[in-house]
């Protein structure tokens, strides 16, 4: 069924293509569930999107990596079509439910492997702590809450009840420039769409997380092999990259890293071919 969809995903009408080609399954989360979504065939690679998110933060990515990985994609806790974890207050709740569901879905013999961005490395990386060798290893994609007290606030434009579609879109394009792309060329009209949709039904908010050095933490502890994919000109790897993957790595002389050149935040979305490329070769080992 997948090679009768689009090879690409390039427009919204691309997207609600795959969506209603995905074998969604839940499982428990707060009063309500997790929303899975699950493509293709082989070893399984759990995909975890980002703060404010949702599994098509993963959207260029998806047509290429099915074809060889059981792709499973939940909307995190409090996101997407998501329900909201127990606690609203801290990531540990959503880890919580993250790990049940993991558990629930995919046997311990089959050692998924975690693809994270983001607040869904925030989220992943204290779910690791309950999963031990569950899990066969750790990529880590552009992530925050390492420590860094130094890194500056980010004003972003705010949507107002009296703005027209256009001003609300152009909010969200605001947005997409400051803290998702490098070039603000490479912004398209999808990109804008899955912004405005994702924001909207956003519950938890994970920017008050990001100063903290949950992951920082959580990593040092972690026992599986850890991988690393950055944009070059990633605003969260402030000061710099190799900064953060000295942060990452101190704990994991194992880690393996690739820093995509002319990409910012979002880089499977951005620089998608490099991206998936340097996952593919990840993923091969």
């Amino acid at each position: 069924m997948l090679d009768q969809l689009p090879s690409k995903i390039e427009t919204i009408e691309d997207v609600r293509a795959w969506d209603a080609a995905a074998e969604r399954h839940e499982t428990p989360c707060g009063t309500g569930s997790i929303v899975w979504r699950k493509w293709g065939s082989g070893p399984p690679v759990i995909m975890c999107h980002g703060g404010s998110g949702s599994w098509t933060h993963w959207c260029k990515s998806i047509p290429v990596h099915s074809r060889t990985h059981t792709l499973w994609l939940p909307d995190l806790p409090g996101l997407g079509d998501s329900a909201s974890p127990s606690d609203l207050s801290h990531p540990a709740g959503s880890a919580e439910a993250l790990n049940i569901g993991i558990r629930q879905l995919i046997p311990r013999e089959h050692r998924p492997r975690i693809v994270a961005f983001s607040f869904g490395c925030h989220v992943s990386s204290l779910a690791l702590g309950g999963l031990g060798d569950y899990i066969r290893d750790f990529l880590i994609i552009g992530t925050s809450a390492l420590g860094r007290k130094d890194r500056p606030i980010m004003d972003f434009p705010k949507e107002r009840a009296d703005m027209t579609e256009e001003e609300r879109r152009e909010v969200h394009r605001g947005v997409l420039e400051m803290l998702m792309f490098h070039r603000p060329e490479r912004i398209d009209e999808l990109a804008i769409t899955l912004q405005a949709e994702n924001v909207a039904k956003a519950r938890f908010r994970s920017r008050i997380h990001s100063h903290t050095d949950n992951v920082k933490r959580a990593v040092a502890r972690t026992k599986v092999p850890i991988r690393c994919i950055w944009g070059e000109h990633d605003v969260v790897g402030h000061p710099d990259i190799p900064t953060v993957l000295g942060i990452l790595g101190e704990h994991h002389p194992e880690m393996i890293s690739t820093t995509i050149p002319d990409a910012g935040h979002w880089v499977m979305y951005e620089k998608a071919d490099e991206f998936n490329d340097a996952l593919a070769a990840m993923l091969a080992n």
